[in-house]
């Protein structure tokens, strides 16, 4: 990646705070954050609830508007959601009224690409996630790992910039999850996006990500930023599953654990 696009792809948060003011008062969701995001990272949000991490995340894709501070993408500040900033919701957001494949051409349709360019982009994401044979199914008809992907390719296809995703596995059996986490691994190092990850899991949080937040009761902020290193981790490769049972993998995890104890006591 060339110092241009390295440039324009960062994601810089300068004292960017979160204020709802309610019939009873004013509640502070987000303290004055400073935040850099770099290109290709994948960074997991993690913390008690109510810490002002889907917050956060809302303000990155533009479906709120900070209470001060500034939260540009390189040079451009975000004023709305923009599909350069694609989001993967906790549960699938699928058009029931379209098959697989509709609801991946969906984005480049309303942007006006035509029917055979979209087309041809919505297969290559299918086929990237796994899904390829299931295009012309209905959302009902498929799993709810199935509806995750297709929703992960949905929000590929638009080549966003960053891809935010607020707890996409959360309501998943453990066997799907750690499957899509894999996936989720494979399809990152491919696509090399930038990708802002919120979890209530520790072990999700340390397994997918090259970098963790930890964030304190709210008001919310950042108390911990770790980056994560672990066993046979390669630029070219995919962690295994196996490497959660490492010593390093337990003591990252019982680190970020103990830091989000001690900030919800």
């Amino acid at each position: 990646m060339t110092a241009a696009l390295e440039l324009r792809d960062r994601v810089v948060l300068t004292g960017v705070s979160k204020t709802y003011d309610t019939p009873t008062g004013s509640t502070v969701a987000l303290s004055p954050t400073d935040l850099v995001i770099e290109p290709g990272a994948f960074v997991s949000i993690v913390g008690p609830s109510g810490c002002g991490k889907t917050t956060l995340l809302q303000l990155l894709g533009g479906f709120l508007t900070p209470s001060a501070g500034s939260l540009p993408v390189g040079p451009d500040p975000i004023d709305g959601p923009s599909p350069e900033r694609g989001v993967v919701f906790q549960a699938p957001t699928l058009y029931p009224w379209l098959t697989v494949r509709g609801n991946v051409e969906f984005g480049p349709k309303c942007r006006g690409v035509d029917r055979k360019t979209r087309r041809a982009a919505a297969e290559r994401m299918l086929d990237l996630v796994g899904l390829a044979d299931f295009g012309g199914k209905r959302p009902y008809e498929l799993s709810g790992g199935m509806q995750q992907r297709a929703q992960i390719a949905r929000v590929l296809v638009n080549d966003p910039r960053i891809i935010l995703m607020d707890e996409p596995f959360g309501a998943l059996d453990q066997l799907t999850r750690e499957r899509l986490q894999v996936e989720l691994l494979r399809l990152w190092r491919e696509a090399g996006k930038t990708i802002v990850f919120v979890t209530h899991s520790v072990e999700e949080a340390v397994f997918l990500s090259t970098r963790v937040l930890v964030m304190s009761a709210r008001p919310g902020r950042i108390i911990v930023d770790r980056d994560i290193v672990l066993p046979n981790d390669d630029p070219t490769g995919v962690r295994e599953l196996a490497v959660t049972a490492t010593p390093e993998f337990q003591a990252l995890k019982t680190e970020l654990a103990k830091a989000i104890y001690e900030a919800h006591a």
